[in-house]
Protein backbone atom coordinates (compact mmCIF):
# COMPACT_ATOMS: atom_id res chain seq x y z
CA UNK A 1 0.00 0.00 0.00
CA UNK A 2 1.04 3.53 -1.17
CA UNK A 3 0.83 6.35 1.30
CA UNK A 4 -0.65 8.40 -1.53
CA UNK A 5 -3.36 6.04 -2.25
CA UNK A 6 -4.09 5.49 1.40
CA UNK A 7 -4.30 9.42 1.91
CA UNK A 8 -6.17 9.80 -0.72
CA UNK A 9 -8.95 6.80 0.26
CA UNK A 10 -8.51 8.75 3.75
CA UNK A 11 -9.56 12.30 2.22
CA UNK A 12 -12.65 10.63 0.17
CA UNK A 13 -14.03 8.81 2.91
CA UNK A 14 -13.54 12.41 4.87
CA UNK A 15 -15.51 14.02 1.73
CA UNK A 16 -18.13 11.56 1.98
CA UNK A 17 -18.66 11.54 5.80
CA UNK A 18 -18.75 15.34 5.57
CA UNK A 19 -21.25 15.76 2.54
CA UNK A 20 -23.32 12.73 4.22
CA UNK A 21 -23.51 14.87 7.83
CA UNK A 22 -24.37 18.17 5.70
CA UNK A 23 -27.11 16.19 3.61
CA UNK A 24 -29.05 13.90 6.11
CA UNK A 25 -27.33 15.07 10.05
CA UNK A 26 -26.85 18.68 9.75
CA UNK A 27 -30.43 19.90 8.85
CA UNK A 28 -32.03 18.14 11.24
CA UNK A 29 -29.50 19.33 14.20
CA UNK A 30 -29.99 23.21 12.69
CA UNK A 31 -33.81 22.30 13.18
CA UNK A 32 -33.80 21.34 16.30
CA UNK A 33 -31.08 23.97 17.59
CA UNK A 34 -33.28 27.03 16.21
CA UNK A 35 -36.82 25.23 17.39
CA UNK A 36 -35.21 25.08 20.52
CA UNK A 37 -33.73 29.37 20.45
CA UNK A 38 -37.28 30.00 19.40
CA UNK A 39 -38.74 28.54 22.69
CA UNK A 40 -36.20 30.36 24.85
CA UNK A 41 -37.12 33.00 22.88
CA UNK A 42 -40.88 32.88 23.55
CA UNK A 43 -40.44 31.58 27.19
CA UNK A 44 -38.05 34.93 27.94
CA UNK A 45 -40.77 37.26 25.93
CA UNK A 46 -43.43 35.15 27.91
CA UNK A 47 -41.51 36.01 31.10
CA UNK A 48 -40.64 39.71 29.95
CA UNK A 49 -44.62 39.50 29.70
CA UNK A 50 -45.54 37.93 32.56
CA UNK A 51 -43.22 40.35 35.11
CA UNK A 52 -45.17 43.42 32.82
CA UNK A 53 -48.69 42.12 33.66
CA UNK A 54 -47.38 41.96 37.44
CA UNK A 55 -46.33 45.16 37.66
CA UNK A 56 -49.46 46.33 36.31
CA UNK A 57 -51.18 44.31 38.86
CA UNK A 58 -48.98 45.35 41.77
CA UNK A 59 -50.18 48.81 40.65
CA UNK A 60 -53.91 47.87 40.34
CA UNK A 61 -53.85 46.62 43.80
CA UNK A 62 -52.45 49.40 45.05
CA UNK A 63 -54.98 51.79 43.63
CA UNK A 64 -57.71 49.53 44.50
CA UNK A 65 -56.06 49.34 48.51
CA UNK A 66 -55.79 53.21 48.51
CA UNK A 67 -59.64 53.68 47.00
CA UNK A 68 -60.45 51.24 50.06
CA UNK A 69 -58.30 52.82 52.37
CA UNK A 70 -60.17 56.14 51.34
CA UNK A 71 -63.53 54.98 51.46
CA UNK A 72 -63.39 53.56 54.70
CA UNK A 73 -62.34 56.75 56.28
CA UNK A 74 -64.91 57.84 54.71
CA UNK A 75 -67.42 55.87 56.15
CA UNK A 76 -65.41 55.91 59.61
CA UNK A 77 -66.29 60.09 59.37
CA UNK A 78 -69.69 59.92 58.41
CA UNK A 79 -70.30 57.17 61.20
CA UNK A 80 -68.45 59.41 63.63
CA UNK A 81 -70.71 62.39 62.42
CA UNK A 82 -73.74 60.29 62.79
CA UNK A 83 -73.34 59.70 66.18
CA UNK A 84 -72.79 62.57 67.36
CA UNK A 85 -75.83 64.43 65.50
CA UNK A 86 -77.29 61.19 67.62
CA UNK A 87 -75.90 61.92 71.03
CA UNK A 88 -77.25 65.76 70.17
CA UNK A 89 -80.68 65.02 69.53
CA UNK A 90 -80.82 62.48 72.34
CA UNK A 91 -79.93 65.44 74.60
CA UNK A 92 -82.14 68.22 73.19
CA UNK A 93 -85.35 65.45 73.46
CA UNK A 94 -83.93 64.50 77.19
CA UNK A 95 -83.90 68.44 78.12
CA UNK A 96 -87.41 69.51 76.23
CA UNK A 97 -88.51 66.06 78.03
CA UNK A 98 -86.90 67.43 81.62
CA UNK A 99 -88.38 71.03 80.72
CA UNK A 100 -91.72 69.67 79.57
CA UNK A 101 -91.89 67.74 83.19
CA UNK A 102 -90.78 70.44 85.35
CA UNK A 103 -93.24 72.46 83.75
CA UNK A 104 -96.51 69.89 84.61
CA UNK A 105 -94.80 69.94 88.16
CA UNK A 106 -94.45 73.62 88.23
CA UNK A 107 -98.07 73.73 87.73
CA UNK A 108 -99.07 70.98 90.19
CA UNK A 109 -97.20 72.54 92.68
CA UNK A 110 -98.64 76.16 91.97
CA UNK A 111 -102.68 74.29 92.13
CA UNK A 112 -101.63 72.57 95.44
CA UNK A 113 -100.64 75.79 96.67
CA UNK A 114 -103.69 77.57 95.76
CA UNK A 115 -105.77 74.24 97.49
CA UNK A 116 -103.53 74.85 100.38
CA UNK A 117 -104.21 78.67 100.37
CA UNK A 118 -108.31 78.22 99.53
CA UNK A 119 -108.21 75.74 102.65
CA UNK A 120 -106.38 77.89 104.92
CA UNK A 121 -108.41 80.49 103.86
CA UNK A 122 -111.35 78.64 105.38
CA UNK A 123 -110.22 77.65 108.21
CA UNK A 124 -109.02 80.84 109.07
CA UNK A 125 -112.40 82.81 108.25
CA UNK A 126 -113.84 79.69 110.45
CA UNK A 127 -111.33 80.35 113.31
CA UNK A 128 -112.42 83.89 113.08
CA UNK A 129 -116.25 82.78 113.43
CA UNK A 130 -115.65 80.98 116.14
CA UNK A 131 -113.59 83.27 118.02
CA UNK A 132 -116.22 86.25 117.43
CA UNK A 133 -118.86 84.26 118.58
CA UNK A 134 -117.10 83.76 121.22
CA UNK A 135 -115.93 86.96 122.28
CA UNK A 136 -119.66 88.49 121.25
CA UNK A 137 -121.38 85.72 122.77
CA UNK A 138 -124.49 85.88 121.10
CA UNK A 139 -125.71 84.42 117.97
CA UNK A 140 -124.11 85.27 114.83
CA UNK A 141 -125.92 85.66 111.73
CA UNK A 142 -124.05 83.09 109.50
CA UNK A 143 -125.03 84.22 106.00
CA UNK A 144 -123.88 87.54 106.50
CA UNK A 145 -120.85 86.91 108.09
CA UNK A 146 -120.39 83.89 105.82
CA UNK A 147 -120.33 86.73 103.21
CA UNK A 148 -117.91 88.79 104.98
CA UNK A 149 -115.65 86.10 106.14
CA UNK A 150 -116.03 85.21 102.30
CA UNK A 151 -114.47 88.74 101.46
CA UNK A 152 -111.86 88.78 103.93
CA UNK A 153 -110.51 85.52 102.31
CA UNK A 154 -110.33 87.36 98.71
CA UNK A 155 -108.30 90.07 100.02
CA UNK A 156 -106.28 87.67 102.32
Amino acid sequence: MNINFTLIAQAIAFAVLIWFTVKFVWPPLLKAIETRQKEIADGLAAAADGRNALEVAAKKSEVTLNEAKQKATEIIGQAEKRATQIVEDAKSNAKAEGDRILAGTKAEIDQEVNRAKEGLRAQVSALAVAGAEKILRKEIDAKAHSDMLSQLAAEL
